[in-house]
């Protein structure tokens, strides 16, 4: 199962793509201004053109597991994004993906290293449809 995975913020939104076996994470380009007009249209034509079954999007909880200041936002955009789409989006805790992202390095913007992150945890942990 081929699955994307966001990890939004308002500028940029990190992006990464499983292989088709669900089971490496390769971040690609972040989209600019997701939540932008432009920005929300790349984000779907990502969501077709990848051919994926799912889309994963980073909620950002607190450190205690309970909303913080940009969990609404990103709340409304994977709404917005479900209702756009025709795949299942999910969100998931996405605390200490960048740390994470950080620490391992690469040369992928630190967005889409964050979202390859959390996709290589989404993987792990075994998700079924």
């Amino acid at each position: 199962m081929r699955v994307l995975a966001l990890d939004y913020g308002s500028a940029r939104c990190g992006v990464a793509v499983s292989d088709p076996t669900g089971t490496l994470a390769t971040p690609l380009e972040p989209v600019l201004r997701p939540g932008t007009k432009k920005g929300f249209a790349a984000v779907r034509q990502r969501v077709a053109s990848l051919e994926v079954e799912r889309v994963v999007v980073g909620l950002p909880v607190s450190l205690r597991g309970g909303d913080s200041a940009q969990t609404v936002e990103v709340r409304e955009f994977a709404a917005r994004l479900e209702r756009a789409v025709d795949v299942p989006v999910e969100l998931y805790d996405e605390r200490f993906t960048t740390s994470l992202a950080l620490q391992a390095g690469g040369s992928a913007s630190l967005d889409s290293r964050a979202a390859a992150v959390l996709l290589e945890e989404w993987l792990a942990r075994g998700s079924t449809l």
